[in-house]
């Protein structure tokens, strides 16, 4: 059984669910971010094929402060750490907030996965009063709640500390307010920028809980019952350890279910940080692959497991992976070894809905090729012909799905390709300097190409056999047709290579070369 649907089958058959996701959107939403997102959606569907009443939700914690200048942010951000995200300017100048910014790209990441959560904002929920029932029993049960953290997560709390982060009405800041007096409804206030005050609770968006108390408020609130979160939540003493008991002994409600998840790794620079630049954006992930394929990613690894994530040659395997599976799904070949409940990681893995039939597939690794050679699109279609990849007429599905591979791929090869597999078919034969042995090499090759079956494995052979008539290693025959063509001593698997380019260009460049030595 599917993890989604172990943990589904948790889920008490007698009530409405309520699956909840939440980020907060203080740089670009990354894919691992995105982890947490797809967990909560597999679930959420995992529980709606049980026939339970459930629904998903995402909540926006853009009440939260800019808790620093990261460096995708210009310096004059400085005036703004400590603020609310959501009164933040648009970094751009196109959006509402600063919270807006990266909300509105991750949102709209969200609709292209086939997520679709009521979305809440922390900052309108504040604003609007719905949580002022919440700040004021906080407020009243203060010893309490502290009492709770000090004892659970080993910390000393100030003296007189308070669960409310008052925003200054001066400086507009969250982190340097210091409580003095609570009398219901106002808590008179110092901040560290001079000013003293005091406020009215029951005016929303004054201020808010801290995150160890705003978290099971909002459980509360909004009825959840499951959420999955990183396992940095989960680490003893940590935000799970005291919001369960301050849910149950403070709020009076039970404590969601729930999942810990693992992080994803981004190769060679460890767990993703949006603030540390070492993250890729679930925007940015889209456009290099399907989300079909991203949704893979998250479904075929159960969330305990650490994902390790690697944007480069990676990535060409993550798409074959997922055409392998889809092919088995479809029956066009047998099951694997080690293909554990494939059928419901393919139907979790589809954004909307489960394609009829096998869709159209081309290797990534063939597209990366034939990108570099043509990115005219009647062009790649001739190639894909030529090689029997395609018949003379594509449907309207297969030919969308093969125009976003191509967008796809030309993305990945402009940012993420490594150099070792990007390559220029030079125009016309470059200047290079040939041994006679090559000389002799090019002359037996030339004569195969004229006559042997246009196809890979033909024209791969006909490397060996014509190095063997030269008397060179077919190393060097090898190396010699990528000189000719692309001035380099490698390039793209040759045989492929060659079939794509089209006997008449492959002989004309032969003919080239022997003639200017």
């Amino acid at each position: 059984m599917h993890w989604a649907d172990v943990l589904a089958n948790e889920l008490e058959e007698d009530r409405e669910h309520v699956i909840a996701t939440g980020i907060t959107p203080s740089g670009p939403i990354h894919i691992g971010n995105m982890r947490e997102v797809l967990t909560a959606d597999a679930i959420y569907r995992a529980a709606i094929d049980r026939g339970l009443s459930a629904k998903l939700i995402y909540i926006a914690d853009d009440f939260d402060q800019l808790r620093k200048v990261y460096p995708f942010l210009p310096r004059e951000y400085e005036r703004y750490v400590g603020m609310p995200l959501s009164e933040i300017p648009c970094p751009c100048g196109s959006h509402g907030s600063y919270a807006d910014h990266f909300l509105e790209s991750f949102l709209d990441s969200l609709k292209e996965l086939g997520i679709n959560p009521e979305v809440y904002r922390a900052s309108k929920l504040y604003k609007e009063g719905r949580y002022n029932e919440f700040i004021q029993l906080a407020l009243e049960k203060s010893d309490e709640i502290k009492r709770i953290i000090e004892d659970i997560s080993k910390r000393d709390l100030p003296k007189n500390w308070l669960p409310f982060n008052i925003i200054c009405e001066n400086c507009k800041r969250l982190t340097t307010t210091q409580p003095l007096l609570y009398e219901y409804p106002t808590i008179e206030y110092r901040c560290r920028c001079g000013y003293e005050g005091e406020v009215d609770i029951r005016k929303g968006g004054v201020g808010k809980l801290p995150w160890r108390v705003d978290w099971p408020a909002r459980w509360k609130m909004l009825k959840v019952t499951f959420e999955p979160f990183g396992k940095d939540h989960a680490a003893a003493g940590s935000s799970w350890d005291t919001g369960k008991v301050i849910s149950e002994k403070i709020f009076g409600y039970p404590p969601p279910h729930h999942i810990v998840y693992e992080f994803i790794q981004l190769k060679g620079k460890g767990a993703m940080h949006s603030s540390k630049g070492t993250a890729i954006s679930a925007e940015e992930m889209l456009k290099m692959t399907p989300p079909e394929v991203l949704r893979f990613l998250i479904m075929k690894n159960k969330p305990s497991k650490h994902i390790d994530f690697d944007p480069g040659l990676g990535l060409l395997d993550l798409v074959d992976e997922y055409d392998e599976e889809e092919r088995v799904y479809f029956g066009v070949e047998e099951e694997k070894r080690g293909m554990k409940d494939l059928k419901r990681i393919y139907e979790l893995s589809q954004p909307y809905k489960v394609p009829k039939k096998l869709p159209l597939q081309i290797p990534y690794r063939h597209l990366a090729t034939i990108v570099q050679i043509t990115k005219d699109w009647n062009g790649i279609l001739e190639i894909l012909r030529r090689t029997g990849q395609i018949g003379e007429h594509l449907d309207g599905e297969d030919e969308e799905r093969l125009r976003r591979r191509i967008e796809h791929v030309t993305y990945w090869l402009e940012r993420f390709a490594p150099d070792k597999i990007k390559f220029r078919l030079q125009d016309s034969l470059p200047d290079v300097d040939l041994r006679d042995e090559q000389k002799d090499f090019l002359k037996e090759y030339l004569n195969i190409v004229k006559s042997v079956d246009w196809n890979a494995e033909s024209l791969h052979e006909g490397v060996y056999e014509a190095s063997s008539r030269a008397g060179i290693d077919p190393k060097t025959g090898f190396r010699t047709m990528y000189q000719i063509l692309l001035n380099k001593d490698h390039g793209p698997r040759l045989g492929y290579f060659l079939a794509m380019l089209g006997r008449d260009f492959v002989v004309n460049r032969l003919e080239e070369a022997l003639k200017a030595v």
